[in-house]
C-alpha cells in the first residue's frame, strides 16, 4: 500500500497550553521479557499491568506456537495474565513446522529464536516486509556458535528455520552488538536453560541502549537466574532453574515521551501517573533531557510532571543509551529556538526503519533543516509548514509527526495506526489530552506496524 493509498490522520494543533493527566500502558520491553522468562520457568507465572499491543500480542502468539499457555488461556484481554510453560517446548513434527510471526517487533525477532532452539522440532520465523531488512546475522551466527542449527539461505535475515533439538550446548560466544543491544539480551534471557549456560563477549564498537541490557540482567536475576556482569562487555549466565513468579509491569516511560513533549512545546503541563522512583527503563532519561530543553520537571508520588512556558531550547546530547527517544527529541528540536545535535545514534539506521534518514526526510519535507551525520542528526530550527509526515510503519515516527502537528497546522500523519505496535489507543489518548474530538475511522485506517 503506497502513502497515497493510506488514509492520512490530521494531527491536531493545540489551541493553547496543554494541561492533562495521562496514564500510559505497561512497558513493552518489560512485558516481553517477563513473558519470555515465564515461558522458561519451572511453573506458572502471573503478569499484571502487561502491555496489550501488537508487539506483546506477537510475543504471546509466538510462545503459544511453542506450546506455552499464556494470558489466562486465550484471554489476551484478561487483567492478570497467567503463563504456564510446557514440560518441553515444542516445534514442528511429522513434516510440520511451528511458525512464528515476528511482525516488526525487535524483542520478538531477537528474543524468540534462542528460545525456539530449545524446542523439540523445527520453528520457522518470518515477519513484516520491513523485518527482512533488519539486522539478524549477528544473532544467527551466535546461535550457530552455541550449537544451534539454522537454515537462513545464507541471507543472515528473515525468513529462517531454527532446527530445535530440545537442548542447546551453550558456552562462550563472541559477537558484535554495536548495532543492537538486543543481541546480548536475547542470549542472556535464554542462557539459563542452555546446558553450559552462556558467556557473551562483545567485540566491536560501543553497545547502544545499555539500560536495556541492565533491564535484562535485572529480570533474569528476579526469575532466579545467575548473571555475572562485573566485567564491561562480558556477561556470564550459569545454568539454573528459572522460577515461576509474579511480575508487575511498570508504565512504558518511552511511550510517555510524546505526551510529555506536548507540555514543553505548548507551554502547558502534563503529568504521567505512576512514574517509578527508580527504574532501568531508558525512558527515565526524559527527566534530564526535557529539563535541558527548557522544561520544568518534578517527580512526586502522583507521577512525573513536565511543564513548559519558558521556551523550547536546542540540545546537544549523546543518545547512544536512549536512542528510542530520538524521534520525540528530534520533533521537539525542530520547534526549538536554537540548533540541536544528537550523536551516538548511528544504530538507529537498523531499527523499524532507518530513523535518521526518515526523520531528516520528513522534517525537511515540512520546511525543516535536518542534516544526517555519520552518527547522528544536526537540526536547525526553521519556520515549518503543513504537509504529509510519513511513518514508515514505525510507531515512533508516527508520534513524532503528532508532536510537530501540535505547533504546525496542516500536518497529516500517514498510517497513524502503526502506533498500535506499542500504544494501541494513541489517537484517542492524544485527542483526550488535547480535549478535541476523536475520529476512530482515521485512527484505525492504514496498516498497523
Amino acid at each position: 500500500m503506497t502513502t497515497a493509498e493510506k488514509i492520512l490522520w490530521p494531527a491536531p494543533t493545540a489551541s493553547g497550553p496543554v494541561t492533562a493527566d495521562v496514564r500510559v500502558p505497561g512497558s513493552k520491553s518489560a512485558t516481553n521479557r517477563a513473558l519470555l522468562l515465564a515461558a522458561l520457568a519451572d511453573g506458572p507465572s502471573t503478569i499484571t499491568g502487561g502491555l496489550r499491543a501488537r508487539d506483546s500480542a506477537l510475543m504471546i502468539d509466538g510462545l503459544r506456537e511453542l506450546g506455552v499457555v499464556t494470558a489466562a488461556g486465550d484471554r489476551y484481554d484478561a487483567p492478570v495474565w497467567t503463563v504456564t510453560p510446557p514440560e518441553q517446548l515444542r516445534g514442528g513434527g511429522d513434516g510440520d513446522v511451528a511458525r512464528v510471526d515476528v511482525g516488526l517487533a525487535g524483542t520478538v525477532m531477537r528474543f524468540l529464536p534462542p528460545v525456539a532452539a530449545l524446542a523439540d522440532g523445527p520453528v520457522y520465523f518470518d515477519g513484516d516486509p520491513y523485518a527482512r531488512s533488519r539486522p539478524m546475522g549477528t544473532l544467527i551466527q551466535a546461535l550457530r556458535d552455541l550449537g544451534v542449527r539454522i537454515d537462513d539461505g545464507d541471507r543472515g535475515a528473515f525468513p529462517f528455520l531454527v532446527e530445535g533439538a530440545g537442548s542447546v550446548p551453550g558456552g562462550l560466544v563472541e559477537l558484535d552488538a554495536s548495532s543492537s543491544s538486543q543481541f546480548v539480551s536475547a542470549l542472556l534471557l535464554a542462557g539459563s536453560r542452555y546446558e553450559r549456560g552462556v558467556e557473551v563477549r562483545h567485540i566491536g564498537g560501543p553497545v547502544p541502549s545499555q539500560p536495556h541490557i541492565d533491564m535484562t540482567v535485572e529480570f533474569v536475576r528476579a526469575a532466579g537466574g545467575t548473571v555475572d556482569d562485573s566485567e564491561p562487555g562480558r556477561w556470564r549466565v550459569t545454568p539454573s532453574v528459572l522460577r515461576g513468579r509474579e511480575w508487575a509491569i511498570e508504565p512504558d516511560l518511552s511511550n510517555a515521551a510524546p505526551f510529555l513533549a506536548a507540555a514543553l512545546v505548548t507551554g502547558g503541563s502534563v503529568t504521567v501517573a505512576d512514574w517509578p522512583a527508580a527504574t532501568t527503563q531508558p525512558g527515565d532519561a526524559l527527566r534530564g533531557l526535557l529539563r535541558e530543553m527548557g522544561a520544568r520537571v518534578e517527580l512526586t508520588a502522583a507521577g512525573l510532571t513536565v511543564s513548559g512556558g519558558a521556551g523550547v531550547h536546542g540540545l546537544e546530547a549523546d543518545l547512544r543509551e536512549v536512542g528510542e527517544l530520538t524521534p520525540t527529541l528530534a520533533a521537539i528540536a525542530a520547534l526549538a529556538d536554537s540548533p540541536s545535535r544528537f550523536t551516538g545514534i548511528g544504530h538507529l539506521r537498523g531499527h523499524e526503519t532507518d530513523r535518521l534518514a526518515a526523520l531528516a526526510r520528513e522534517i525537511n519535507g515540512l520546511g525543516g533543516d535536518v542534516t544526517e551525520e555519520p552518527d547522528g542528526l544536526l537540526i536547525r530550527p526553521q519556520q515549518l509548514h503543513g504537509g504529509v509526515f510519513a511513518s514508515y510503519a514505525d510507531h515512533r515516527m508516527a508520534t513524532a509527526g503528532a508532536i510537530l502537528g501540535l505547533a504546525v497546522p496542516g500536518v497529516e500523519v500517514e498510517d497513524i495506526a502503526t502506533t498500535g505496535k506499542t500504544l494501541p489507543d494513541f489517537p484517542a489518548m492524544w485527542a483526550a489530552m488535547l480535549a478535541v474530538d476523536h475520529d476512530p475511522s482515521a485512527a484505525s485506517a492504514g496498516v498497523a506496524g
